[in-house]
């Protein structure tokens, strides 16, 4: 990566310079700010706050996507405040240790770092799953379950919800967790969208008490099976609409077997089911207990 130092004092300039490159850094020094707005582009930049008679905010502006530390002689509104909120990273008070520095440096490439991939996968994962016609048009008290044999139309439902309240999503699975899902639906953020995904694993009178406890709170319960009907808040997305919303995609095999169990199980007895899914009635069982599909009495 590339550092430009900008600092009028030679020597600790090249102390800093030395130092770096022991770490495989590129670094250019330059002792005054037109030297440094000469550069086009750097991946950081060490800027000190005390060049006599020069002004280090066009510094700021230009190379305002870089990592901006200020080396700086004190702390007040000159040197750290007024600069933070222009666009610097963080700061260093001189003299300073070179591992106080290389250890902000590497804090500050991996927070970077780190921010460009969330941006990534959230782009990314908003892009796959925002469709209008995945899109709760009715008035929504909470908690809500949406129920559907497909996964990926709930997903797309909950995020589309998300996108347009401005909602973040706080994520909990019970398929992970589902013997501890009082403690941890218990503390669900009010200011954010809690999406709860497994709902239909729990038995019964858990979940009634799950949607008592969850009363007016934003959370919405994923059920992709299982008997819902007593229970008042319920969106759910009919086969019509999943098939035309993924007539391209090709599912898995196990999402195959997932939506046929839940699609016909009403229809056909496990006799009946397990022969057309090519399976034995043990295999079918087994299935269900791995999908989470409890069989309706």
């Amino acid at each position: 990566m590339k550092i430009l130092i900008i600092e009028n004092e030679i020597y600790l300039a090249q102390s800093i310079t030395t130092k770096l490159s022991q770490f495989g850094f590129v670094c250019e020094i330059v002792s005054s700010i037109d030297e440094a707005l000469k550069f086009e582009s750097m991946d950081i930049i060490l800027l000190s706050s005390n060049i006599p008679g020069q002004n280090f905010y066009p510094v700021i502006e230009k190379f305002k996507s870089s990592i901006i530390i200020m080396m700086i002689p004190y702390i007040n509104d000159d040197t750290v405040t007024n600069p933070l909120k222009s666009g610097t990273s963080d700061y260093i008070v001189k003299p300073f240790m070179m591992d106080e520095l290389i250890r902000k440096i590497d804090h500050y490439i991996e927070f970077y770092q780190l921010q460009k991939e969330i941006t990534f996968y959230r782009d990314y994962f908003c892009n796959s799953l925002l469709m209008p016609a995945y899109t709760i048009n009715t008035k929504v008290s909470f908690p809500l379950i949406i129920k559907s044999v497909s996964q990926k139309a709930i997903d797309m439902c909950v995020v589309n919800y998300a996108i347009h309240k401005k909602f973040t999503i706080n994520f909990i699975s019970l398929y992970k967790d589902a013997t501890h899902y009082k403690g941890i639906l218990k503390n669900a953020p009010k200011t954010q969208l809690t999406y709860v995904v497994g709902f239909e694993t729990l038995p019964k009178e858990e979940k009634e008490e799950c949607v008592k406890a969850l009363k007016n709170i934003p959370v919405m319960l994923s059920c992709l099976g299982g008997d819902v009907s007593g229970f008042k808040n319920i969106f759910e997305i009919n086969i019509k609409e999943i098939a035309y919303g993924f007539q391209d995609d090709v599912i898995s095999v196990d999402e195959y077997i997932k939506t046929m169990i839940l699609k016909f199980e009403d229809r056909y007895p496990d006799t009946e089911l397990s022969k057309r899914l090519g399976m034995s009635r043990k295999s079918l069982w087994e299935k269900r207990k791995k999908y989470g599909i409890t069989k309706k009495k």
